[in-house]
């Protein structure tokens, strides 16, 4: 079993403020739980609208799209406009865009390739609003007086609550008014979100512009966009965290936007059944994140890691495939959920504590980039098979899949290193190097 880890210090006569932590946890949860209402709204409105899961997953395609590119090139431009204007810029556009879909709908004026680009470009704004708001949690923490493993655990955990709370409240609206009334739901969210981030983070000068090192340019924008990708590349367990939840995620995709969707409208009696099992998802997830909190440090990460990725994955798909009632769903759901909390709060841990608060606009720009490259392909990919070859085919080779993928944290060396201690901070002459590298040049043993 793992040491405890130390804690993160606070500067000496800085004084504690809360203020701006509990802004964007509530923007977070508002923001979180609009996107909810989304996730069930979007595939219900084009399953209802068109009947075919292949456009859903054609809209999948290109809603996740966007959010790759975005992902690729987006830490520098967060850097340079600033973390809280990027945040409050992308959750104004993406209402902008939701709220059009229905407007245009009820003025019969939406053709499919409108309702697309509307998507596309959500997708193209949302990512860079979550990553600006994410990399400010080590500074949010140290305000608030915590450390930022419970920051993290969180954070995560209002995440999880926000989603419960939206897919139940997406299956009720739509069961009851329809899907087009979810998508504005979805865009006053957004707007409040946007408020609360605005208003609460202007004391906080790491959420303000960053200055670039020898001026704005062409040439200075390419090279922080490759230090991004060279920390990462350099790094064995950043890289291996963010090839396997590139496939993960893929798989996923899938499942929410088209296989559940679709399982739940021929199977469970519709999207009130749809939206009680994303709840029951994000409910048990918010109690793993919860549990994670209060105790996870006291057990090895990789162990934890490990058994809640397995938990949380294959099964699903293998129960909706071979069942056509609720009820061995709705349990499959509640224990992936509950492995599923466990995972954002160790990888979030993991990264601050690898990578440099100067490198972490970059960084998780790429990663984020790297783990979502597969999900536009995942929803095509799953509207194919179930045109294709039916639902409980794509099921069983998504789920097949998705196994094979989270048994690399028993096989792989470099995932010890999700048990090792933090790597020494970095000053900004030394070149950053990921922590493996720096753990080589330490009197520290190295966990590998």
């Amino acid at each position: 079993m793992p040491a405890h880890l130390p804690p993160y210090p606070r500067p000496a006569g800085r004084r504690v403020s809360r203020g701006p932590f509990a802004a964007v946890l509530a923007a977070n949860t508002i923001s979180i739980a609009g996107s909810s209402l989304t996730l069930i709204g979007v595939p219900w409105f084009v399953l209802v609208t068109t009947g075919s899961a292949g456009r859903a997953g054609i809209v999948a395609f290109c809603a996740t799209l966007p959010v790759v590119v975005a992902a690729l090139v987006g830490g520098p431009v967060i850097d340079r406009m600033g973390r809280r204007r990027v945040s409050a810029v992308s959750d104004l556009v993406c209402g902008l865009a939701v709220g059009a879909v229905p407007l245009l709908h009820y003025a019969g004026l939406l053709e499919f390739w409108m309702l697309c680009a509307l998507m596309a470009v959500s997708g193209l704004v949302h990512t860079p609003g979550l990553t600006a708001r994410h990399v400010l949690m080590p500074d949010l923490a140290e305000h608030a007086g915590t450390t930022v493993p419970r920051a993290a655990g969180l954070y995560d955990a209002v995440s999880r609550g926000a989603r419960m709370i939206g897919a139940a409240v997406a299956g009720v609206l739509i069961a009851a008014f329809g899907a087009e009334t979810v998508l504005l739901v979805d865009a006053v969210t957004f707007g409040a979100s946007a408020l609360l981030v605005t208003v609460f983070l202007r004391e906080v000068p790491s959420a303000e512009p960053q200055r670039a090192r020898g001026g704005v340019s062409f040439a200075s924008y390419r090279a922080e966009l490759a230090e991004g990708w060279a920390f990462l590349i350099r790094s064995r367990l950043l890289l291996g965290v963010t090839v396997m939840v590139m496939m993960t995620n893929g798989l996923d995709q899938g499942w929410s936007s088209v296989l559940l969707p679709v399982h739940g409208r021929e199977n469970l009696g519709g999207a009130g059944a749809l939206g009680l099992m994303i709840s029951l998802f994000g409910g048990f997830a918010l109690l793993g994140a919860l549990l994670y909190g209060a105790w996870g440090e006291r057990f090895p990460r990789r162990t934890v890691f490990a058994a809640a990725f397995l938990a949380s994955g294959a099964i699903r798909y293998a129960v909706a495939a071979l069942t056509d009632t609720a009820l061995p769903l709705a349990v499959t759901m509640a224990l992936a959920g509950l492995g599923a909390g466990m995972l954002n709060p160790i990888l979030t841990t993991v990264m601050y504590e690898q990578v440099p608060q100067e490198l972490r606009s970059r960084v998780f720009g790429v990663t984020t980039a790297g783990c979502e490259l597969t999900m536009p392909l995942g929803g095509l990919a799953a509207g194919l098979l179930v045109d294709g070859f039916g639902a409980t085919t794509a099921l069983l080779l998504f789920g097949g899949t998705y196994l094979l993928t989270t048994l690399a944290p028993l096989l792989f060396p470099a995932w010890r290193g999700l048990n090792a201690a933090p790597p020494p901070p970095v000053s900004r002459s030394e070149p950053a190097l990921p922590g493996s590298a720096r753990a080589a040049r330490s009197p520290r043993p190295s966990a590998k």
